[in-house]
């Protein structure tokens, strides 16, 4: 028990130090293999576990129209086998140690995990290693038409045969201009799929797949040297890749639009979408206190609005994505049987009128930053939380260790900044979609001039 409560009390180590003022910090060392691969290693030994976060520095915006999909068939294909480690022996591998292992896929970067003993942490690293410098000489053409099809059928599944599923294929083109890095979803379209030639997924390896695009974080029970000589060890034989450049896309107004889709749904549901700003922002953390203000709680405007004191909807949610170049915010709705999703979007489009007029109440914001305080710390309190954000701020702000900045750009945000970015980005132009039932076209929204 005692072994226990220490433990626990090292886990809970960075929550009990932000709830008492202590700044927040995560311990890092940051080094630069010769060849360009980022190792950045975070020591914990509360518990004997640790994590291996890759991340490459490729997602869906850097495709190629025509060519879209890529980045997402590439996370599975990572999981057919390398030179030294034949399909299956990776999960094999990691199974028989007592791993586990994943990965994702976004507009901006895809993600490889494996988290378990740190006995293990030889093996992690040596079929990440494996994978990035030694994937290709087996990869072959019956691998990639075989996961081309996993692909295709993930896609049936989330998108062509999940009820309301279609919205997310037409809302990328309708928010983005044409070319823009975000004007096509993350799974790509079923032609650009079946295109996909073998050298096509080869170059697309050669270009995006190697260490100078890449970072490494290892977390838990290890120690710095240690993991420094493995890494060495696997990975300084892998060739530098050639050097990315990514110009920045152009700037555009959006357009005022609105769709109607008919769906085999039972319930129509209504998506509002602005064009906000990308993370990291100085108006990105107000408007995810706005999100909150909004939805966040059973006692937030809309949710109160819509769900519970007005019975319109079944439910409704609100967030804003700042991503790595640009940004969107979303409300999205589902009405209750009988209800017309014009309805629904009067009352919304009045809360937003009141929230940019009044702003929220001391309350209101009180409530939403400690929410999101909350929420922040519970996700890093295991190892493997950690990591992944370790990731994503060298990614966004090259500071691996930016927790206690994230933090505080929530903390400062006031009632004044909420309503200021409600006027700015809410009530202006927005893509409307309504997704109602087949045959029941008069149940969607009507699109209206903001005032």
């Amino acid at each position: 028990m005692r072994l226990f409560l220490a433990s626990l009390a090292l886990t809970l180590a960075p929550a009990l130090a932000a709830a008492q003022g202590t700044p927040l910090r995560v311990p890092v060392t940051v080094d630069t293999l010769p060849n360009g691969l980022t190792l950045i290693i975070h020591e914990d030994h509360s518990v004997p576990i640790v994590t291996t976060n890759v991340w490459f520095h490729v997602g869906s915006g850097d495709e190629k129209p025509g060519r879209t999909g890529f980045a997402h068939l590439f996370e599975h294909l990572m999981f057919m086998g390398s030179q030294n480690a034949p399909y299956p022996q990776f999960d094999r591998l990691l199974e028989a140690a007592g791993a586990n292992n994943n990965g994702s896929t976004t507009e901006d970067r895809t993600n490889y995990y494996e988290e378990g003993p740190s006995s293990a942490l030889p093996l992690m690293l040596w079929l990440e290693a494996d994978r990035m410098g030694w994937l290709l000489p087996p990869m072959d053409a019956a691998k990639v038409d075989l996961q081309r099809d996993v692909v295709k059928n993930e896609r049936r599944q989330s998108y062509e045969n999940q009820p309301y599923g279609m919205v997310y294929d037409h809302l990328p083109k309708l928010m983005y201009p044409a070319g823009h890095p975000y004007s096509w979803p993350v799974i790509g379209s079923m032609a650009d799929l079946s295109a996909a030639s073998l050298e096509d997924v080869k170059e697309f390896f050669r270009r995006y797949y190697a260490p100078n695009n890449a970072t490494i974080v290892v977390a838990g029970d290890v120690k710095p040297d240690d993991v420094r000589a493995l890494v060495r060890k696997y990975f300084s034989e892998i060739p530098r890749g050639p050097a990315i450049e990514r110009p920045a896309p152009a700037s555009f107004t959006p357009a005022d639009t609105a769709i109607v889709l008919e769906d085999r749904v039972q319930l129509p549901r209504l998506f509002l979408n602005w064009h906000t700003v990308k993370g990291w922002h100085g108006d990105d953390a107000a408007l995810e206190i706005a999100a909150y203000v909004l939805t966040g709680s059973r006692t937030s405007r809309l949710t109160q609005a819509l769900v519970y004191s007005g019975e319109l909807a079944t439910s409704a949610s609100a967030y804003q994505d700042g991503k790595r170049l640009d940004g969107d915010f979303s409300i999205v709705t589902t009405a209750r049987p009988g209800k017309g999703l014009d309805t629904l979007r009067a009352v919304i489009d009045a809360e937003l009128a009141r929230l940019a007029a009044e702003g929220p109440t001391p309350r209101e914001i009180e409530e939403a930053k400690n929410a999101t305080e909350a929420s922040f710390l519970r996700g890093i309190q295991q190892v493997s939380g950690k990591a992944d954000r370790l990731n994503a701020y060298y990614y966004q702000t090259g500071t691996p260790d930016s927790f206690q900045a994230d933090l505080d750009r929530y903390k400062a945000v006031t009632a004044a900044d909420v309503q200021r970015v409600v006027r700015r980005y809410l009530r202006t132009s927005r893509v409307m979609a309504s997704v109602v039932p087949q045959g029941k076209l008069e149940l969607a929204a009507k699109k209206v001039v903001i005032q």
